[in-house]
């Protein structure tokens, strides 16, 4: 019985380390192939070659959605579809000094220590890897399973354009696998889900007077809502937009600006540091307690989640003239629990510290 099972665990050992290689060539073929958001027609048109090479049932919408069927295994051919799911393109980006065209050049894949690397741009594996494994499977010929019905979506980076647009009739399975996630091995079996939102406002541009108020929050450790989503860590544009409209409605306010990069996909950066700039009419001292109070508040919430966040105030009386008082109010966060009133210090003649402690 012992030599039977030791035979199962080699054959399925051997089998294990097939798929595995199959996997990975197909991962390396799919990197040769430039996938950034909108710009994935080479690699749809290279699975539907690979569906038609395998006599499988293919279908390609104008989106570059790519839907390819298999039948199930000897003796699970009468089994309920499963659908399995991931997204063909990629978010590109490359360390400075890099020289890469995303829209022409594959990737150049390496090894350090047994872990596979992209030379200097992002490696694809989100949702690359979902790519070769769905490959894997429906090239795999020895492989128990039921009908398979594998869906190869675009634009998920820039905001699920393909799957929004695919036509969902094409498909029967009613049990979905989604491949788009962090973990091997481990399943979820459910999320928070999204929602985009446009808003259309014209915009009137007019000289600014009175009071100048700066914020920048900045040192959050940023993550991924979606493998981070449980660790309550917070987004700088967030917290910006409830100080923005924390001022808004109380004062009269005569212009604000929210500052982020100008870049398709929001980089990390964006959620761990924002500026925001406003002018008010109202004089300093309230403009700088109105600030102030909810940097405290914002401290409050998040000390236990975000140990390196602080809030900088900058207010600037009558800015339109040289030599303006400054006032700098900046939030900070310290173990000593003791210290919980706000600290008042004289740095310059026109400048003066509030320091917010909790």
């Amino acid at each position: 019985m012992a030599i039977t099972n030791r035979k199962e665990d080699l054959l399925w050992s051997t089998r294990s380390q097939a798929a595995s290689r199959r996997n990975y060539s197909f991962f390396e073929d799919i990197s040769a192939i430039p996938r950034g958001s909108g710009n994935e027609k080479g690699l749809s048109d290279y699975l539907v070659k690979f569906a038609k090479d395998r006599n499988l049932w293919v279908y390609q919408d104008e989106s570059n959605n790519v839907i390819i069927k298999k039948e199930g295994s000897e003796g699970a051919k009468d089994k309920a579809p499963v659908m399995l799911q991931g997204h063909i393109d990629m978010v590109c980006d490359k360390l400075a000094g890099v020289e890469h065209d995303f829209e022409k050049d594959g990737l150049d894949l390496i090894v350090k220590d047994g872990v596979l690397y992209a030379n200097g741009t992002t490696l694809g594996a989100d949702n690359g890897v979902a790519v070769a494994l769905m490959m894997t499977v429906l090239d795999d010929k020895e492989l128990e399973h039921p009908p398979v019905e594998c869906v190869f979506t675009t634009s998920e980076e820039i905001g699920l354009n393909g799957a929004q647009a695919l036509d969902k009739s094409q498909i029967t399975a009613r049990t979905m696998i989604n491949m788009d996630s962090e973990e091997e091995g481990v399943a979820t079996v459910s999320c928070a889900g999204g929602l985009r939102v446009q808003l259309t406002r014209k915009i009137e541009r007019v000289q600014a007077e009175g009071t100048l108020v700066q914020i920048k929050a900045e040192g959050l450790l940023g993550g991924h809502s979606g493998t981070d989503i449980d660790k309550e860590r917070q987004n700088a544009n967030l917290l910006m937009a409830r100080m923005a409209d924390h001022l808004l409605k109380n004062t009269k306010r005569t212009s604000c600006e929210l500052c982020r990069r100008n870049k398709k996909i929001m980089q990390l950066q964006e959620s761990v540091r924002c500026l925001l700039s406003m002018q008010i009419r109202q004089k300093h001292k309230k403009a700088e307690k109105l600030a102030c109070d909810l940097a405290e508040v914002f401290a409050d919430e998040i000390t236990s989640f975000e140990p390196d966040f602080s809030c900088e105030i900058a207010v600037t009386e009558r800015p339109e003239r040289n030599g303006g008082s400054g006032r700098r109010c900046k939030g900070i966060r310290k173990s000593d629990a003791s210290c919980s009133k706000r600290n008042l210090q004289t740095k310059h003649q026109d400048e003066r510290v509030c320091r917010c402690i909790v």
